[in-house]
Parts: structure tokens; C-alpha cells; sequence
């Protein structure tokens, strides 16, 4: 039993460094996403200001002029897709289910980090904790306490830039759906008057 717990012990020191170099690789990572968060954000409330009254009013030949040519977002990808490609029930519905996977796997990054950030701080606290009560070494817990707290709050900044940049997206993109869905059904619509006019 004394040799199985050692190994266990062994085991879980080990993972120290790992579970440290995994944190400072999100944390960079969470770095870039508030970048990226910030520049959608600033790209869209740009493009909401341009389009959204368009879209309300119906008014698809002013759209298709009012829409940016630079912009290679996912939302207008779709829209410009939706706007130039020939109106159809189907091609509609299978783009914008298209697009929801799409978002959804952008999303994902912000879930994975809010999830394995506390995790992976949980894993550095236990970790560095377990020596120095074990052998009742204060100094060697004085020491160990910078680590404690390093990893707690690093895992903690990744878990919480994750949650809010998950909240912007998942709200931006449940417009984004919304506005996808209303301009397929005034696409079809309009095709479907324009055929019963050539009859």
C-alpha cells in the first residue's frame, strides 16, 4: 500500500510543470482572444450601424450595395452567400445551419477555456500544497504559497475571460441567426411572387 501511494504521490508531483506550462499557453491564448473579441466587437457594431435598419425595412438591393467588401467575418460570408446566390428554401436553411456550426465551434475556444481554467489552477493549488504539509515544512510552504496562488488566479483570469467572451459571441450570433433567417424568407418570398407574376 506505502509503495502504491508513493507512486501516486510521484504521479501527481509530476504533473506540476505540465499543468503550469498548460496554464501559461491558455493564458496567452486568453490574451489573444480578448483581441479577437474586441475586434468583432468593433467590426460588427460598425457593420449593425450600416445594415440592421436595411435589413428591418426589407430593402435587399440596398443591402446588397451597403455590404463592406473588406469584411471577411463569418456573419457576412453568409450574408453575402445568402444575398448573391439564387433563393431557394433549401440552400437557405442548409446555409444557416451551416453558419450555427460554424459559430458554434468559434464559441467553443471561450466554453474550453471557462471550463479547464479553474480546473488546471485546482490541479497547480493541490499540487504545490501537498509537499510541504505532508513533511510539515513551513518555509518549504512559504515558498510553495506563490505557486498556490499564481495558479488559482491564472486559471481563474482564463476561466473568466472565457465565460464573458462566450456571453458577447453566443448573444452577437443569435442576431447574426435571426438576421440570416429573416433575409432567406424575404429572398424566398420575393422569388416566390416573382414566379407567380410569370404565370
Amino acid at each position: 500500500m506505502e509503495l502504491i501511494s508513493k507512486l501516486l504521490f510521484w504521479v501527481a508531483n509530476s504533473l506540476l510543470i505540465p499543468d503550469i506550462i498548460i496554464l501559461l499557453c491558455l493564458f496567452v491564448r486568453s490574451l489573444i482572444l480578448i483581441g479577437g473579441t474586441y475586434n468583432m466587437y468593433m467590426t460588427k457594431r460598425k457593420n449593425d450601424k450600416a445594415l440592421d435598419q436595411l435589413i428591418k425595412d426589407a430593402r435587399i438591393d440596398d443591402l446588397k450595395a451597403a455590404l463592406p467588401d473588406k469584411d471577411n467575418s463569418l456573419y457576412m460570408g453568409y450574408l453575402r452567400d445568402l444575398l448573391y446566390h439564387p433563393a431557394s428554401a433549401d440552400y437557405s436553411d442548409f446555409l444557416i445551419t451551416k453558419f450555427e456550426n460554424e459559430a458554434e465551434k468559434d464559441v467553443s475556444l471561450s466554453k474550453m477555456l471557462a471550463k479547464i481554467g479553474p480546473v488546471l489552477g485546482l490541479i497547480g493549488t493541490l499540487i504545490s500544497m501537498s509537499p510541504a504539509l505532508s513533511t510539515g515544512d513551513i518555509s518549504g510552504m512559504a515558498y510553495n504559497m506563490q505557486v498556490v496562488f499564481a495558479t488559482t488566479v491564472v486559471g481563474l483570469v482564463i476561466s473568466a475571460v472565457g465565460l464573458i467572451s462566450m456571453q458577447f459571441k453566443q448573444r452577437w450570433y443569435a442576431k447574426d441567426v435571426n438576421n440570416l433567417d429573416y433575409v432567406s424568407r424575404v429572398l424566398n418570398e420575393t422569388t416566390g411572387e416573382s414566379n407567380n407574376e410569370k404565370k
